[in-house]
């Protein structure tokens, strides 16, 4: 009698929330993607991105001075355009097309050479956006993707459609809503209780599209986008906010006063 042939099952993993799904073999590319990917990798230049910084905007009284960092540096396709005004007014612009073939990612960063200033509490950033969901980044300066050793803090920033005529946005990003991540998805991300984070070593202040979110889960389709897409989201001010202020806001906002203003 013949034996049976043996069947592999997938195996059954419980995901973060207690659902259980299916472990998909992963996919490997082709030597010619491959290649790609390694030629493009060798080809990205940092540094000359770093040299061409793109000056806009200020931060705690301090000059903001920003350049690109898009997924190229691992073998990517996206690429950013920034610039320092937009239809005339002064503010940063990041846009640039995302490609999801080989990378999905695009950022722009800002050394914050005297760090966050002493009782800052929160980021409150002004913009004008297209409907995806960003993120924005504070960390130490240094290398913190799957390789590196420390990681950058990520706080998603959604944004809204706006026309010509409507009102800017404006999102308060607690420092407690910043969460660590090295670029991998959920199941690989640092949680906060792993790493500490200390507002005296935050060097460095970004802004960033990814298929991720901060967290780690995937960016969905109608806040990211699919294929290759434009993108753009424009900056009019980002600035500190000390716990003081925040409380006095609340107050303020107790007594019918607004909480923030466009001005």
């Amino acid at each position: 009698n013949k034996k049976p042939l043996a069947t592999r099952t997938t195996p059954l993993k419980l995901g973060r929330n207690g659902d259980h799904r299916h472990t998909l073999p992963r996919r490997h590319p082709s030597p010619q993607k491959l290649m790609g990917n390694i030629v493009r990798m060798a080809s990205y230049d940092r540094a000359s991105n770093v040299a061409n910084a793109i000056p806009a905007l200020r931060f705690a009284d301090r000059p903001l001075k920003w350049h690109r960092l898009d997924d190229g540096v691992m073998g990517g396709k996206s690429s950013t355009l920034h610039s320092s005004s937009l239809d005339g007014r002064e503010g940063m612009h990041f846009a640039g097309i995302i490609n999801t073939d080989g990378g999905g990612f695009a950022s722009i960063r800002a050394p914050l050479e005297a760090g966050l200033p002493d009782g800052a509490a929160a980021v409150r950033i002004r913009f004008r956006g297209d409907g995806r969901t960003y993120k924005v980044l504070l960390s130490d300066g240094t290398p913190s993707g799957p390789m590196g050793r420390t990681p950058s803090w990520q706080s998603d920033l959604p944004t809204r459609k706006l026309g010509p005529d409507d009102d800017a946005e404006v999102a308060t990003l607690p420092l407690e809503s910043f969460v660590p991540s090295f670029g991998g998805s959920s199941a690989s991300s640092p949680s906060r209780d792993q790493y500490n984070f200390d507002p005296s070593v935050m060097r460095q202040l970004g802004l960033m599209l990814s298929l991720r979110l901060s967290d780690g889960r995937p960016n969905p389709v109608e806040t990211f986008g699919e294929g290759i897409f434009e993108f753009s989201l424009f900056v009019e001010d980002v600035k500190p906010v000390t716990k003081e202020d925040l409380d006095r806001e609340t107050e303020e906002g107790k007594g019918g006063g607004e909480c923030e203003s466009e001005g």
